[in-house]
Parts: structure tokens; sequence; C-alpha cells
């Protein structure tokens, strides 16, 4: 059994695809979801997204799971094609599989979880003594000592 995190996203009917993205991902193995958040699209204009990470526990391979997720991203109207910096119905990026490092697709740890609050906030709400792969910093002192926060709104959110 692996411990992954996923990090989910929608900015397009935001609630109904968290859902879905929440029952299929159960498929997967055992889930526990942080809180969902609000916040602005990073890198364009466009409509608030929806994010928050599933913890899953998993005896799914590395390139198994990534295949599930994108066929899942596929099956509720994410584009083939899709761009980095665009509205999307659903993305799932996986963001910790185990101990795994690896510097091909894809990349662990991703590295959102430095860069972006609505990667970063969530994880440390699910794991905050979690340590990260080839960084040797727990989740806590990375968002202990990450500066951009306070742009997000918990939202309250009820899975059904």
């Amino acid at each position: 059994m692996t411990l992954a995190y996923i990090g989910v996203g929608s900015n397009l009917e935001r609630e109904s695809h968290i859902q879905a993205a929440y029952h299929e991902v159960v498929k997967l193995g055992s889930v526990k979801a942080s809180s969902v958040f609000e916040c602005q699209p990073v890198g364009f204009d466009s409509h608030a997204f929806y994010n928050l990470v599933f913890e899953l526990k998993t005896h799914l391979s590395l390139v198994e799971l990534q295949k599930q997720l994108k066929a899942i991203e596929l099956k509720w109207g994410r584009s083939v094609d899709a761009q980095k910096f665009q509205d999307r119905t659903l993305d799932l990026d996986i963001l910790l599989f185990g101990d795994q490092v690896s510097d091909c697709d894809p990349v662990l740890p991703r590295s959102d979880i430095f860069k972006y609050e609505f990667v970063l906030e969530p994880l440390f709400e699910l794991c905050p003594d979690h340590v990260i792969p080839n960084d040797g910093r727990s989740i806590k002192q990375v968002w202990q000592s990450f500066e951009a926060k306070g742009s997000l709104t918990k939202i309250k959110f009820i899975f059904k």
C-alpha cells in the first residue's frame, strides 16, 4: 500500500467536478480529503478555482495511478490538449507518491508544493509532519517559511 497525495482543482462547474473527483478517486483506494479552498487563478484571468488535496492509500503503481487520474480528467471533460494556464473542469496532479523521487513525468515531489498556497495549505492540513522526499523538510516547515499566505478562502463543502 502506497500513500499518495493528489492535488485537485476545478474552475468550471466546480462543485460537481470536485464531487465527481472524490467519487472516482475513492475507486482507487482509501481517500481522505482536505478542506476545499477557493482561490483566484494563477497565470491567467478567469473564474475562481476550488482546490484541495486527497490523501490516497492505494495498491496502484505510480504509472497506473497517473494513467487512472488522466482517464478521470478526460471522463469529466478535460481537453486532451489542455494547457497549463487555462480553465479546467478537473485537474488531478500527483504531488507525492510514497518516498519516490522522479525527474521525469510525473516529477516527484511536485514543485507546486513549494510554489502555491492552494497546494501547500491543504497538504499542511492533512499531513503537517510528512517529510518531503529529497528535500528533508516537513510540510509544516515548508508552510511556516511560505511567505505568500492569505489568498485562500476555506469553503464549506460536503462530499455527498
